[in-house]
Protein backbone atom coordinates (compact mmCIF):
# COMPACT_ATOMS: atom_id res chain seq x y z
CA UNK A 1 0.00 0.00 0.00
CA UNK A 2 1.13 3.48 -1.17
CA UNK A 3 1.56 5.87 2.10
CA UNK A 4 3.25 8.62 0.65
CA UNK A 5 0.24 10.70 1.21
CA UNK A 6 -0.11 12.35 4.59
CA UNK A 7 -3.98 12.63 3.85
CA UNK A 8 -6.60 10.61 6.24
CA UNK A 9 -9.80 11.54 4.99
CA UNK A 10 -10.21 12.28 1.18
CA UNK A 11 -13.23 14.48 -0.27
CA UNK A 12 -14.01 14.03 -4.25
CA UNK A 13 -16.67 15.99 -6.05
CA UNK A 14 -17.93 14.68 -9.35
CA UNK A 15 -17.08 11.09 -7.76
CA UNK A 16 -20.20 8.99 -9.79
CA UNK A 17 -18.01 8.43 -12.31
CA UNK A 18 -15.47 9.30 -14.33
CA UNK A 19 -12.00 10.17 -12.90
CA UNK A 20 -14.10 11.00 -9.78
CA UNK A 21 -14.59 7.25 -9.34
CA UNK A 22 -10.93 6.60 -10.07
CA UNK A 23 -10.19 8.85 -7.28
CA UNK A 24 -11.98 7.53 -4.94
CA UNK A 25 -10.77 3.70 -5.75
CA UNK A 26 -6.99 4.86 -5.76
CA UNK A 27 -7.28 6.54 -2.61
CA UNK A 28 -9.00 3.88 -0.84
CA UNK A 29 -6.28 1.70 -2.01
CA UNK A 30 -4.31 3.90 -0.41
CA UNK A 31 -6.06 3.57 2.79
CA UNK A 32 -7.95 6.75 2.89
CA UNK A 33 -11.56 6.97 4.00
CA UNK A 34 -13.54 8.87 1.29
CA UNK A 35 -16.43 11.17 1.33
CA UNK A 36 -18.34 11.34 -2.08
CA UNK A 37 -20.04 13.76 -3.66
CA UNK A 38 -22.17 14.06 -6.82
CA UNK A 39 -25.60 14.32 -7.76
CA UNK A 40 -26.73 11.10 -8.24
CA UNK A 41 -26.96 9.12 -4.74
CA UNK A 42 -27.53 5.48 -5.96
CA UNK A 43 -24.22 5.53 -8.02
CA UNK A 44 -22.54 6.93 -4.75
CA UNK A 45 -24.02 4.42 -2.81
CA UNK A 46 -23.36 1.46 -4.82
CA UNK A 47 -19.31 2.87 -5.09
CA UNK A 48 -19.29 3.55 -1.71
CA UNK A 49 -20.06 0.01 -0.48
CA UNK A 50 -17.52 -1.16 -3.41
CA UNK A 51 -15.15 0.51 -1.58
CA UNK A 52 -15.57 -0.28 1.91
CA UNK A 53 -15.99 -4.08 1.23
CA UNK A 54 -12.71 -4.38 -1.21
CA UNK A 55 -10.22 -1.61 1.13
CA UNK A 56 -11.64 -1.56 4.40
CA UNK A 57 -12.25 1.92 4.56
CA UNK A 58 -15.21 4.33 5.80
CA UNK A 59 -16.74 6.07 2.46
CA UNK A 60 -19.41 8.91 3.09
CA UNK A 61 -22.26 9.21 0.66
CA UNK A 62 -22.61 13.17 0.45
CA UNK A 63 -25.50 13.75 -2.64
CA UNK A 64 -25.06 17.38 -3.93
CA UNK A 65 -25.59 19.28 -6.96
CA UNK A 66 -22.42 21.40 -7.32
CA UNK A 67 -24.44 23.83 -9.57
CA UNK A 68 -26.64 25.45 -6.61
CA UNK A 69 -25.33 28.62 -5.18
CA UNK A 70 -25.18 26.98 -1.34
CA UNK A 71 -23.49 24.16 -2.83
CA UNK A 72 -20.36 24.14 -0.84
CA UNK A 73 -22.27 25.80 2.54
CA UNK A 74 -24.41 22.49 2.59
CA UNK A 75 -21.49 20.18 1.82
CA UNK A 76 -19.67 21.71 4.73
CA UNK A 77 -22.86 21.44 7.09
CA UNK A 78 -22.96 17.99 6.58
CA UNK A 79 -19.47 17.13 7.75
CA UNK A 80 -19.87 19.33 10.15
CA UNK A 81 -22.51 17.32 11.28
CA UNK A 82 -21.31 14.12 10.83
CA UNK A 83 -18.15 15.27 12.70
CA UNK A 84 -16.39 14.72 9.55
CA UNK A 85 -12.61 16.46 8.66
CA UNK A 86 -11.65 16.47 5.14
CA UNK A 87 -7.27 15.92 4.78
CA UNK A 88 -7.65 15.80 0.84
CA UNK A 89 -9.97 17.87 -1.27
CA UNK A 90 -10.21 16.41 -4.82
CA UNK A 91 -12.36 19.24 -6.76
CA UNK A 92 -12.81 16.97 -9.52
CA UNK A 93 -16.24 17.77 -10.85
CA UNK A 94 -16.59 19.68 -13.76
CA UNK A 95 -18.44 19.71 -17.59
CA UNK A 96 -17.78 21.56 -20.50
CA UNK A 97 -19.69 22.98 -23.51
CA UNK A 98 -18.87 23.74 -27.27
CA UNK A 99 -19.87 25.20 -30.14
CA UNK A 100 -20.87 28.76 -31.58
CA UNK A 101 -21.18 30.87 -27.95
CA UNK A 102 -24.24 32.16 -29.35
CA UNK A 103 -25.80 28.81 -29.72
CA UNK A 104 -24.84 27.52 -26.54
CA UNK A 105 -27.71 27.80 -23.64
CA UNK A 106 -26.50 30.40 -21.15
CA UNK A 107 -28.28 28.81 -18.38
CA UNK A 108 -25.82 25.50 -19.22
CA UNK A 109 -22.92 27.89 -19.04
CA UNK A 110 -24.06 29.52 -15.78
CA UNK A 111 -24.06 26.07 -14.39
CA UNK A 112 -20.79 25.01 -15.70
CA UNK A 113 -18.96 27.98 -14.15
CA UNK A 114 -20.87 27.32 -10.98
CA UNK A 115 -19.14 23.67 -11.59
CA UNK A 116 -16.07 24.65 -12.91
CA UNK A 117 -15.08 27.71 -10.96
CA UNK A 118 -17.23 28.90 -8.31
CA UNK A 119 -17.78 25.41 -6.44
CA UNK A 120 -13.88 24.62 -6.11
CA UNK A 121 -13.24 27.99 -4.65
CA UNK A 122 -16.53 27.81 -2.22
CA UNK A 123 -14.81 24.06 -1.00
CA UNK A 124 -11.77 25.23 -0.60
CA UNK A 125 -12.66 28.35 1.34
CA UNK A 126 -14.78 25.97 4.05
CA UNK A 127 -11.84 23.33 4.48
CA UNK A 128 -8.39 25.14 4.36
CA UNK A 129 -8.89 26.55 7.24
CA UNK A 130 -8.94 23.39 8.95
CA UNK A 131 -5.91 22.04 7.35
CA UNK A 132 -4.50 25.12 8.42
CA UNK A 133 -5.08 24.19 11.97
CA UNK A 134 -4.40 21.07 11.71
CA UNK A 135 -1.07 21.73 10.03
CA UNK A 136 -1.51 19.53 6.57
CA UNK A 137 -3.86 18.71 4.18
CA UNK A 138 -3.74 19.16 0.55
CA UNK A 139 -6.50 21.00 -2.16
CA UNK A 140 -5.84 18.82 -5.84
CA UNK A 141 -7.81 20.34 -8.51
CA UNK A 142 -8.37 19.21 -11.64
CA UNK A 143 -8.17 21.11 -14.80
CA UNK A 144 -7.33 20.61 -18.55
CA UNK A 145 -5.04 20.86 -21.19
CA UNK A 146 -7.91 23.15 -22.29
CA UNK A 147 -6.80 25.90 -19.82
CA UNK A 148 -3.08 26.43 -21.67
CA UNK A 149 -4.81 28.42 -23.90
CA UNK A 150 -7.74 30.11 -25.85
CA UNK A 151 -10.26 28.24 -26.90
CA UNK A 152 -12.42 29.15 -29.96
CA UNK A 153 -16.04 27.10 -29.60
CA UNK A 154 -15.27 26.21 -26.11
CA UNK A 155 -14.96 30.12 -25.14
CA UNK A 156 -16.41 29.13 -20.97
CA UNK A 157 -14.99 25.63 -20.71
CA UNK A 158 -11.33 26.73 -21.71
CA UNK A 159 -11.67 29.89 -19.53
CA UNK A 160 -12.90 27.75 -16.66
CA UNK A 161 -9.73 25.39 -16.35
CA UNK A 162 -7.39 28.66 -17.02
CA UNK A 163 -8.84 30.02 -13.84
CA UNK A 164 -8.35 25.95 -12.07
CA UNK A 165 -4.71 26.24 -13.25
CA UNK A 166 -3.99 30.25 -12.10
CA UNK A 167 -5.81 29.41 -8.66
CA UNK A 168 -3.82 26.12 -8.25
CA UNK A 169 -0.44 27.70 -8.46
CA UNK A 170 -1.30 30.71 -6.74
CA UNK A 171 -2.59 28.70 -3.82
CA UNK A 172 0.66 26.76 -4.16
CA UNK A 173 2.57 30.07 -3.13
CA UNK A 174 0.51 31.34 -0.20
CA UNK A 175 0.42 28.03 1.28
CA UNK A 176 4.41 26.43 0.69
CA UNK A 177 5.44 26.03 4.24
CA UNK A 178 2.53 26.09 6.13
CA UNK A 179 1.90 22.60 5.98
CA UNK A 180 -0.60 22.77 2.49
CA UNK A 181 0.03 20.99 -0.40
CA UNK A 182 -1.64 22.45 -3.95
CA UNK A 183 -1.51 20.52 -7.34
CA UNK A 184 -3.27 20.89 -10.49
CA UNK A 185 -4.22 18.25 -12.71
CA UNK A 186 -4.36 19.15 -16.57
CA UNK A 187 -4.93 15.77 -18.53
CA UNK A 188 -5.78 16.12 -21.93
CA UNK A 189 -8.84 13.68 -23.25
CA UNK A 190 -10.12 10.99 -21.09
CA UNK A 191 -12.30 8.44 -21.87
CA UNK A 192 -15.05 9.47 -19.33
CA UNK A 193 -18.92 10.53 -19.82
CA UNK A 194 -17.34 13.73 -20.49
CA UNK A 195 -17.67 13.61 -24.35
CA UNK A 196 -21.18 11.89 -23.88
CA UNK A 197 -22.15 15.38 -21.63
CA UNK A 198 -20.43 17.79 -24.25
CA UNK A 199 -22.58 15.51 -26.92
CA UNK A 200 -19.32 15.20 -29.32
CA UNK A 201 -16.04 13.28 -29.43
CA UNK A 202 -14.70 15.70 -31.27
CA UNK A 203 -14.36 17.75 -28.48
CA UNK A 204 -11.03 15.68 -27.94
CA UNK A 205 -9.19 17.71 -30.96
CA UNK A 206 -6.53 16.30 -30.54
CA UNK A 207 -7.83 12.97 -31.33
CA UNK A 208 -5.87 10.88 -28.85
CA UNK A 209 -7.66 9.15 -25.70
CA UNK A 210 -6.26 7.59 -22.50
CA UNK A 211 -8.00 6.24 -19.75
CA UNK A 212 -8.74 7.37 -16.25
CA UNK A 213 -6.52 4.52 -14.06
CA UNK A 214 -3.23 6.01 -15.20
CA UNK A 215 -4.16 10.09 -15.25
CA UNK A 216 -5.44 9.29 -11.32
CA UNK A 217 -2.03 7.79 -10.65
CA UNK A 218 0.00 10.03 -12.39
CA UNK A 219 -2.09 12.98 -9.87
CA UNK A 220 -1.49 11.43 -6.78
CA UNK A 221 1.86 10.66 -7.85
CA UNK A 222 2.23 14.54 -8.28
CA UNK A 223 0.62 15.53 -5.31
CA UNK A 224 2.99 12.86 -3.35
CA UNK A 225 6.29 14.94 -4.64
CA UNK A 226 4.56 18.44 -4.00
CA UNK A 227 4.40 19.41 -7.88
CA UNK A 228 2.96 22.52 -8.50
CA UNK A 229 0.50 20.87 -11.68
CA UNK A 230 0.83 17.80 -13.95
CA UNK A 231 -0.15 16.77 -17.68
CA UNK A 232 -0.27 13.25 -18.27
CA UNK A 233 0.93 11.42 -21.38
CA UNK A 234 4.28 12.91 -23.20
CA UNK A 235 1.82 14.36 -26.03
CA UNK A 236 -0.44 16.66 -23.61
CA UNK A 237 2.96 17.28 -21.44
CA UNK A 238 4.83 18.85 -24.72
CA UNK A 239 1.91 20.49 -26.25
CA UNK A 240 1.52 22.42 -22.47
CA UNK A 241 4.98 23.46 -22.40
CA UNK A 242 6.02 23.86 -26.04
CA UNK A 243 2.98 25.44 -27.62
CA UNK A 244 3.95 29.41 -27.72
CA UNK A 245 1.69 31.45 -25.38
CA UNK A 246 2.47 34.85 -27.28
CA UNK A 247 1.71 36.71 -29.07
CA UNK A 248 -1.93 35.84 -27.66
CA UNK A 249 -3.81 36.95 -30.56
CA UNK A 250 -1.79 35.00 -32.75
CA UNK A 251 -2.59 31.84 -30.17
CA UNK A 252 -6.17 32.43 -30.64
CA UNK A 253 -6.11 32.31 -33.86
CA UNK A 254 -4.09 29.35 -34.17
CA UNK A 255 -6.73 27.38 -31.66
CA UNK A 256 -9.13 28.29 -33.88
CA UNK A 257 -7.89 26.21 -36.43
CA UNK A 258 -8.23 23.08 -34.27
CA UNK A 259 -11.12 23.52 -32.52
CA UNK A 260 -13.41 24.40 -35.59
CA UNK A 261 -13.88 20.75 -35.99
CA UNK A 262 -16.68 20.88 -32.84
CA UNK A 263 -19.08 22.78 -35.95
CA UNK A 264 -18.72 19.91 -38.23
CA UNK A 265 -21.90 17.44 -37.68
CA UNK A 266 -20.74 13.79 -36.35
CA UNK A 267 -20.88 11.30 -39.03
CA UNK A 268 -22.70 7.95 -38.45
CA UNK A 269 -20.62 4.65 -38.26
CA UNK A 270 -22.88 3.72 -41.47
CA UNK A 271 -21.33 6.64 -43.23
CA UNK A 272 -17.88 6.09 -41.81
CA UNK A 273 -17.77 2.69 -43.36
CA UNK A 274 -18.89 3.36 -46.12
CA UNK A 275 -16.15 6.19 -46.86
Amino acid sequence: MNTTSTARTALITGASSGLGAEFATQLAARGHDVILVARSRDRLEELAERLRTRHGVQAHVLPQDLAEPDAAARIADALTARGLTVDLLVNNAGFGTCGRFEEIDPAREHDEIMVNVVAPVDLTHALLPGMLERGSGAVLNVGSTAGYQPGPYFAVYSATKVFVLNFSLALRQEYRGRGIKVTALCPGPVETGFFDAIGTRKAAVTGSFTTTEPVVRAALRALDRDRAYVTPGLGNALGAHLTPRRPRTLVAAIAKRVTRKVLEPERKPSELAAA
